[in-house]
């Protein structure tokens, strides 16, 4: 009782300080902190701290002591004071949204520290129900209820369509909502309906509502509207070409779409039940024209397509194998018709040609297996024949000439044919060596050491007939004594050539003395018998021009 005086009369003696109003947002269901002067530390000269409401005090606690709880009423046994002189309210609910005030007493000074408490609640769940069965363009049409319940304060819904709002216009989009208050906890459940006019795009369109953070599950709608459109779809695999099925397919814009047509085939109309589809098979170069489809209520609701059958022909002559002789002439016949531009190309033995082959006068290299290429777009015509020239073989070349080494001869035959001629010689040798068969031509070698002079036979052969040549050889040593024998000639020769010009130097100078002793003789003879002198002179004159002539002839040779 003297306690209690005191605390009166020193309560009285204090002065009262009262700061501002703080809000406190607690959840439902939690245990709230409410704190005192915002959370300041506690001041030095505390001596009481004491929090109360509106209704009566809750606790108190003096300086160095326990907290005591006051109240008697609903918060007896759900308040208790934290180290820091924050209120601790526990399993709050929506009737502890009230003011708490923590009262101060600290020296002279008597603080109190009003505290606002909010408790909120997010909405247990959000769900669309009432769903419409489906839209319809250009009609209104209640698309569904979203619903959220358990919240507080009241939540607020949004309605998507692909994650995007919607914002009501009045029009085609309308969303009214409603309220509703649980007499019981408090909590409100808020529903949101949406009335809405469908548009074509909105076939695929998913719909969902929120609150706050949380979505409803996505919705979709059958939006059914009018065909407005057709059209006309070729499906085929690779090019329309004779031989081929082709499937037309008629789509419509309109949901549910039609499910039977008119299929309009150059000229004829086949009408197809429960399907969008008809197949023309086996189709031909004629099958090329105009094809239509239509709704079979609404005729002139219809979509067309030229349609071009592609086609590629070809013949090749000759085809197959072909034996012809060496020399003959072939003639080579391409023959194409087709719908479109063609490009033609050829190999022979799986090489490139430059141009188509010709065959005027054929030779063995003209053997092999020729093919055309025909295309068009992506059509692709193959032909080839196979050439064989055959031709008796010809030894076109026989040839001998002396080893590197100076030992032996190497004999050479070539020749040509077809089939593939045999070679063979009249003599054996070692080193025996073929080429390549190319082209019809062969060239054999054989290595030989002849040891007397032979007459060589290069034969070739086949199924057709044969060929012959001879080739002379010599031995080593002839060969070798030949040669010195041509050195000794030229030698010889040059030995002669000198004799002979010696010669006939001397016959000159023997002729000249001849003359001389002649012409003396006469002199003295006509002196002494006293002959005519006319006719002595006139032969005389006869003789010397004789002996000139001769002397001028071997002259002449002995220049030579």
């Amino acid at each position: 009782m003297h306690f209690s005086s005191c605390l009166c009369a020193l309560l009285v003696a204090l002065v009262y300080q009262v700061s501002g109003m703080d809000t406190v947002i607690g959840l439902y269901g939690e245990t709230i902190e409410v704190p005192c002067n915002n959370g300041a530390p506690k001041p030095k000269d505390l001596f009481m701290t004491k929090w109360k409401y509106d209704d009566g005090d809750l606790l108190t606690q003096l300086k160095d002591q326990d907290a005591s709880v006051i109240a008697t009423d609903k918060y007896k046994d759900r308040v208790s004071m934290a180290e820091n002189s924050s209120l601790l309210i526990a399993a709050a609910t929506l009737k502890d949204e009230k003011t708490f005030t923590c009262m101060v007493v600290a020296g002279a000074d008597i603080s109190e520290y009003p505290v606002k408490l909010l408790i909120h609640k997010a909405p247990t769940g959000v769900e669309i129900t009432a769903l419409a069965t489906e839209l319809e363009i250009g009609k209104p049409t209640q698309l569904g209820q979203c619903s959220t319940s358990d919240a507080n304060p009241a939540a607020s819904i949004t309605w998507f369509k692909n994650k995007k709002p919607l914002v009501a216009d009045g029009k085609g989009i309308i969303i009214s909502s409603n309220v509703k208050v649980d007499e019981v906890t408090g909590l409100t459940t808020t529903s949101s309906t949406l009335q809405y006019t469908a548009e074509k795009g909105d076939t695929a369109a998913l719909f969902t509502c929120g609150a706050l953070n949380t979505l409803s599950p996505p919705v979709s709608f059958t939006v059914t509207y009018p065909t407005e459109r057709i059209s006309l779809h070729v499906i085929s695999k690779g090019p329309l070409m004779e031989g081929a099925n082709v499937t037309l397919k008629c789509k419509a814009d309109g949901n549910p779409p039609p499910t039977s047509f008119n299929f309009h085939i150059l000229g004829k109309v086949v009408k197809v039940e429960n399907s969008d589809s008809y197949t023309v098979t086996d189709v031909t170069r004629e099958s090329t024209g105009e094809y239509k489809c239509s709704i079979i209520d609404n005729a002139k609701m219809e979509d067309s397509k030229n349609i071009t059958i592609n086609y590629l022909d070809m013949s090749l002559s000759p085809s197959g194998k072909v034996m012809k002789s060496f020399g003959e002439g072939l003639a080579l016949t391409l023959q194409t018709h087709a719908s479109g531009e063609l490009k033609v190309s050829w190999t022979k033995d799986n090489g490139k040609l430059d141009s188509s082959p010709t065959f005027d006068k054929l030779t063995y290299s003209d053997s092999g297996k020729y093919e055309v290429v025909v295309t068009m777009g992506a059509l692709i015509k193959k032909a080839s024949f196979e050439l064989v020239v055959e031709g008796v073989p010809v030894i076109r070349r026989v040839a001998k000439q002396r080893g590197e080494d100076g030992q032996h001869k190497v004999l050479t035959c070539e020749a040509e044919g077809s089939p593939k001629p045999t070679v063979a010689w009249s003599v054996n040798g070692t080193s025996a060596d073929e080429s390549p068969y190319v082209n019809g031509k062969i060239t054999h070698k054989l290595t030989i050491v002849p040891t007397v002079n032979l007459t060589v036979v290069c034969t070739v052969s086949n199924e057709l007939g044969q060929d012959t040549r001879t080739i002379n050889v010599s031995t080593l040593f002839e060969e070798v004594r030949m040669d010195k024998q041509d050195s000794s000639d030229e030698g010889d020769t040059t030995k002669l050539v000198v004799g002979v010009i010696v010669g006939l130097l001397l016959a000159t100078v023997v002729v000249g003395l001849a003359y001389w002793l002649y012409m003396k003789k006469s002199k003295q003879g006509s002196w002494k018998t006293g002959e005519k002198e006319d006719g002595s002179t006139e032969e005389s004159k006869k003789l010397e021009e004789k002996i000139e002539e001769k002397l001028e002839e071997n002259s002449q040779k002995v220049e030579v």
